[in-house]
C-alpha cells in the first residue's frame, strides 16, 4: 500500500491580505485618541466651575474653602486606589469605571450645597484614579515617541474642556433664573461623553495578554507597586513629591482665589470670573507646550525653571498690579502652572523603568502631593482674613514657587 500523498499548497498567488485590516487598525487608533481626548476633556470641569461662580451665587468663605480643600485631600487620600484597580481590572476599565463615578458625581452635585459637597468627593475620587492612571495608559497603548504629545492633548483638552464650562458657567447661571445648580449641572454633558469615550477600550482590556512578575504589561501583572530604594530611589519618589505638591498647591490656590482676588483689587465680579476662564486658557496651553518639550530631552530640568520663572511673573503682577492687566497675569499663571502640572506626567513615564514603576511613581507623588497641596487654599484663606489683604497670601505662594524650584532638582535630571 503506497504511502499517503503529502498535501500540496496550490501553485499560483498567495492569498490576498483582508482589505479591511487597515481600515480596521485605523477606525480602532482613531476610536483610541477621540476616546483620549473626551476623558481628558471632562477631568477637571468640576474644578473650574466654582471660581466664577462664587462671587455670584453668594456662597460663604467657609464654603468656598471647604470646597477648594476637598479636591486635593480627596485626590491624595484615595490616589493609591488607582494602584490597586489597575492591578485588579487593568488601566482601561479602571478608568472607565472612575468615568462612571464622575458622571454620578457630576449629577449628584446638583442636589442642593449638601450635594455640591458630597458630588464633589465623589468626583475627586474619580479624577484621583484618572490622575494615576493616565500616564501608565499613554505608556502602553501609544509608541515612546508619542509619550510627549499624547500627555501634551491631555493637559490641553483638560484645560479646554475646564475653560469651556467654566465660561459658559456664569451665563447659564444668569440664563436658568439665578440657579447655580443648574449652572453647575453643565459638568455631566462631558462626563457623560468621557464615560462613552472610553468605553470602547473595555475590548482591548479583555484581550491584554498577562505578563510574569515584574513587567507590568497586564492588568494582574506583579504583585503591589515597588518605588526603588536604591541609589536615587528615595531622592527621586521625594522629589517627585514635593515638585508635584508644591505646583499642585499653587494650582488649586489660584483656582480657588483667583476671582476674589481681583474682585478685591477692582475688577468687577463678571470680569473676574472671565478673567478664571482665561487663566483655565493659559493652563491648557501650557499643558500641552510643556510635555511636548521635555519629552524630547533627557533632562528637565530647564523645562522645570522655565514653569518656575513665569509662575513667578504671574504673581509678581498680582502683587503689584492685580488691576491693571488682570488678563496678561491670569493667562501668564495659567500658562505656569498648567506646565507644571503637566510635566509631572512626563517626569513619571522617563523616571518609571516600566509600567509598573510608573503606576507607583504616579501614585506615590500624587498620594503626598495633593495632601500638601490640600493645605493651600484653606492657608490662603487664613492669611486673608489675618491681614484683610491678599499680599501676604501671594507672597507665600512666591515662597512655595522658590521650594517647588529647589524639591524639581533631583525629578528633573536623568541619571541618579
Amino acid at each position: 500500500m503506497s504511502a499517503p500523498t503529502p498535501a500540496v499548497r496550490p501553485a499560483g498567488p498567495s492569498a490576498p491580505r483582508p482589505t479591511g485590516a487597515p481600515s480596521r487598525t485605523t477606525l480602532s487608533a482613531v476610536v483610541l485618541v477621540t476616546g483620549f481626548v473626551l476623558l481628558s476633556l471632562n477631568t477637571r470641569v468640576a474644578f473650574g466651575q466654582l471660581g466664577p461662580l462664587a462671587p455670584v451665587a453668594g456662597f460663604g468663605t467657609g464654603a468656598v474653602t471647604l470646597l477648594g480643600l476637598i479636591p486635593p485631600l480627596c485626590m491624595g487620600v484615595f490616589a493609591p486606589l488607582a494602584s490597586v484597580v489597575r492591578r485588579r481590572f487593568g488601566e482601561e476599565r479602571g478608568l472607565f469605571g472612575a468615568s462612571v463615578l464622575l458622571l454620578a458625581g457630576a449629577v449628584v452635585r446638583m442636589l442642593g450645597l449638601p450635594g455640591l459637597f458630597a458630588g464633589t468627593v465623589l468626583v475627586s475620587i474619580a479624577t484621583a484614579v484618572v490622575n494615576v492612571l493616565v500616564p501608565v495608559f499613554v505608556r502602553s497603548r501609544f509608541s515612546h515617541r508619542r509619550v510627549g504629545v499624547m500627555m501634551g492633548v491631555y493637559a490641553l483638552s483638560m484645560g479646554a474642556g475646564s475653560a469651556l464650562v467654566a465660561a459658559l458657567t456664569v451665563p447659564v447661571w444668569q440664563a436658568g433664573g439665578h440657579s447655580w445648580e443648574l449652572a453647575i449641572g453643565l459638568a455631566v454633558i462631558p462626563a457623560a461623553l468621557a464615560a462613552a469615550g472610553i468605553a470602547p477600550q473595555l475590548g482591548h482590556a479583555h484581550g491584554r495578554r498577562t505578563e510574569g512578575p515584574g513587567t507590568g504589561t497586564g492588568p494582574r501583572a506583579g504583585k503591589a507597586a515597588r518605588v526603588p530604594v536604591g541609589a536615587g530611589g528615595r531622592g527621586l519618589v521625594w522629589s517627585l513629591t514635593a515638585f508635584f505638591g508644591f505646583q499642585t498647591l499653587l494650582f488649586y490656590t489660584t483656582l480657588a482665589w483667583l476671582p476674589a482676588i481681583l474682585v478685591d483689587a477692582g475688577v468687577a465680579e463678571p470680569a473676574a470670573g472671565g478673567m478664571q476662564s482665561l487663566f483655565i486658557l493659559g493652563v491648557a496651553a501650557g499643558g500641552f507646550l510643556l510635555p511636548v518639550l521635555a519629552a524630547a530631552r533627557t533632562d528637565q530640568r530647564p523645562h522645570l525653571v522655565a514653569v518656575v520663572l513665569v509662575c513667578a511673573l504671574g504673581y509678581a503682577g498680582l502683587l503689584a498690579a492685580p488691576g491693571a492687566a488682570p488678563a496678561l497675569w491670569a493667562v501668564v499663571l495659567g500658562g505656569g502652572l498648567g506646565g507644571g502640572q503637566a510635566v509631572a506626567g512626563v517626569l513619571y513615564v522617563k523616571r518609571g523603568r516600566d509600567h509598573e514603576h510608573v503606576a507607583a511613581l504616579s501614585a506615590v507623588a500624587q498620594t503626598g502631593g495633593y495632601l500638601l497641596a490640600a493645605t493651600g487654599p484653606a492657608a490662603a484663606s487664613v492669611l486673608h482674613a489675618a491681614t484683610g489683604a491678599w499680599t501676604v497670601p501671594l507672597l507665600a505662594l512666591l515662597g512655595a514657587l522658590a521650594l517647588s524650584l529647589v524639591a524639581s532638582l533631583r525629578a528633573g535630571h536623568d541619571k541618579p
